[in-house]
């Protein structure tokens, strides 16, 4: 990474953690921000989670770990209310570096695709449907609803990518560092039981 990316990638990174804003839109913001040309090349988002981490090492150490374990717990309650259609966390809270204003990134692997709309209309829950980019590229369905975190004492945004149940094949295999890019409700219990052993 050069002195230009390197000066990208921490710019992005203190937004993502002051402002919530995604990996994507923070780069580009922080060009902005920077009075970069739009065709500068980009630090990575591997380069983005890095400084992510060295800023909660220096900013956030006292306050990010009991953010991260609210969410997570918050999380455990999603997956059990959505156990059918096989839950899997992924995103800031799964992997590590989330914080308050981070939101919860569920995938859901279904039967049939509207059955998980069908399962928050009969909990009475508002959702909004948007389109994404999903795990292979493709576009698939998110609904996003907000929920309260009693934890946190504030609304926390839970998004639901739907996808369908042959995904789940394909939906662990693990990232250029050997990461699993999410977990089911055993593994994040896990998560939960070592950083309280810690």
């Amino acid at each position: 990474m050069n002195e230009v990316q390197l000066e990208i990638a921490a710019t992005a990174a203190r937004m993502v953690v002051e402002e919530g804003l995604n990996f994507g839109p923070a780069k580009l913001r922080a060009l902005k921000a920077l009075g970069l040309p739009g065709r500068t090349a980009l630090p990575s988002n591997e380069q983005i989670e890095e400084q992510v981490r060295e800023y909660i090492e220096i900013f956030c150490a006292d306050t990010q770990p009991q953010e991260l374990r609210a969410l997570r717990e918050h999380a455990l309650v999603w997956m059990d209310r959505l156990s059918e259609f096989r839950p899997h966390l992924g995103g800031a809270v799964w992997y590590g570096w989330a914080t308050r204003l981070s939101d919860i990134d569920l995938a859901l692997f279904c039967d049939d695709p509207k059955s998980a709309e069908i399962a928050l209309i009969n909990q009475n829950l508002r959702y909004e449907v948007q389109s994404q980019s999903g795990m292979h590229g493709q576009a698939v369905d998110v609904l996003s609803l907000h929920s309260f975190c009693r934890d946190l004492g504030e609304d926390i945004g839970v998004h639901l990518r739907i996808y369908d149940l042959q995904g789940l094949r394909g939906a662990l295999v693990p990232d250029g560092r050997g990461r699993s890019p999410r977990g089911d409700m055993a593994a994040l219990q896990r998560l939960l039981a070592e950083e309280a052993a810690q």
